[in-house]
């Protein structure tokens, strides 16, 4: 065995469960740390997100990686769980396995939404901290590497990635975005203290966003969400100047009946001067009177609207579901093939050091034989043997290469060494 796996995720492992186990970067870093003393010359790579605690691990013929049920100790151990508590909880893949499953992950196959982008970027970080900590190495190292070029091709030759499919996200790539081309010269109005809204406003910020208020019934929640948003509390008393100030407006207030009325909106419209507003009303039941949306300059959308573009991009995504996974398969083969063809390395170092030793030994005695050679014909003749050797190698090396594709060449490593004498 070269590649193992055991870990968890918001499918197989409860909340409670996951939340004792999840590891910070620095209780990452001292969990590698303890791995490369307790398992010395073994390779070891941790993941850990909000969905997910993944350990891979890796070694040559002779260093093998742990077992799975020691892996499994191993994170129990470090998070302080009770080992029969993770076993019946973790799964664990082998070699071909490991290297699919890692693929998938990193390409967002695996995610709780389908196709997110920022689990590639927590990859990268898992990947950097191990080579930070010193428990990375060729096998994990050309894993890596290669589930970062597998994520690439899903992104580019699938639309996977492409559609949101959060409300938050819907709101501000589809919806505002459709008003609006830029968000840093735009006054944001954030009515209420959802979490919601706040995650809205996140991607707002990521598109440009600089300027925002926060008004709330309640005046001490508004101006501790405005300090941690990094914007400025407004009093929901002048709501109706907030509202004229504002280009965007994302409310997600708890309120039984509607906050702004058509009567109230009309007094906000006569300060707007005809500048458009962009309203995304994510409270159930609703914050602003449907009828809002009629009047001229308004783009108001319900939580329903960004719902239902959700459902629409989740199904687009679902069909490029079958490109995405032959991408990874033919990345898995690919990388399989390699891994297998490196433990023909030692075979093609015996085979090429025995034809070159020999080869050394015909041309001294040739050499010999002909002192009168100058060094140009010489260095032709040498030339020649070389051609020759490599030529007679091709065929047994371009044999080992494609044995490799389809696994490890066991078979005909053995029936090399037999025929042409190579000693382990």
């Amino acid at each position: 065995m070269t590649l193992a796996l055991v870990g968890g995720t918001h499918r197989t492992v409860p909340l409670d469960l996951r939340e004792r186990l999840a590891f910070s970067a620095e209780q990452a870093a001292a969990a590698l740390m303890r791995f490369r003393d307790r398992f010395p010359g073994r390779e070891g790579v941790l993941l850990s997100t909000c969905n997910r605690v993944e350990f891979y691990a890796a070694g040559e013929t002779g260093s093998e990686p742990p077992p799975a049920e020691q892996l499994v100790a191993f994170l129990a151990e470090c998070r302080g769980i009770e080992a029969v508590q993770l076993g019946p909880v973790l799964a664990r893949e082998r070699d071909e396995g490991v290297a699919r499953h890692l693929f998938s992950v990193a390409s967002g196959l695996d995610s709780m939404v389908l196709g997110e982008p920022q689990i590639l970027a927590q990859v990268k970080q898992a990947w950097a901290l191990a080579q930070d900590s010193r428990t990375a190495g060729p096998l994990t190292g050309g894993m890596f590497q290669a589930a970062l070029r597998t994520a690439k091709r899903v992104a580019t030759e699938t639309a996977l990635g492409r559609e949101r499919v959060s409300i938050p996200s819907v709101a501000v790539a589809d919806f505002a975005s459709a008003v609006f081309e830029r968000f840093d010269d735009k006054h944001v109005l954030l009515l209420g203290a959802g979490k919601m809204a706040a995650e809205t406003l996140r991607y707002l910020r990521e598109a440009g966003a600089r300027d925002v208020t926060v008004v709330n019934r309640t005046a001490g929640r508004a101006v501790e969400l405005a300090a941690r948003l990094g914007g400025r509390p407004g009093r929901f008393d002048e709501l109706v100047a907030e509202l004229a100030a504002a280009d965007l407006v994302v409310s997600t207030t708890g309120a039984t009946e509607p906050v702004i009325t058509l009567d109230a909106f009309r007094q906000v419209e006569l300060r707007r001067h005809g500048r458009p507003l962009v309203v995304l009303d994510l409270a159930v039941p609703r914050d602003f009177d449907p009828r809002i949306g009629e009047r001229p300059g308004v783009w108001l959308y319900s939580v329903d609207d960004l719902a239902a573009a959700c459902d629409a991009n989740r199904k687009s995504r679902q069909r490029e579901m079958p490109a995405a996974w032959a991408i990874i398969e033919e990345e898995t083969s690919r990388f399989m093939g390699d891994l297998h063809h490196r433990s023909t390395a030692p075979v093609i170092e015996q085979l090429r050091a025995g034809w070159s030793e020999t080869g050394e030994a015909e041309l001294d005695r040739l050499f010999r034989r002909l002192p009168d050679l100058d060094d140009a014909q010489r260095a032709e003749i040498r030339q020649a043997f070389d051609r020759y050797a490599a030529k007679l190698l091709h065929p047994p090396l371009a044999s080992l290469r494609s044995e490799s594709r389809a696994g490890p060449p066991h078979g005909l490593l053995d029936a090399l060494k037999r025929l042409f004498d190579l000693k382990e």
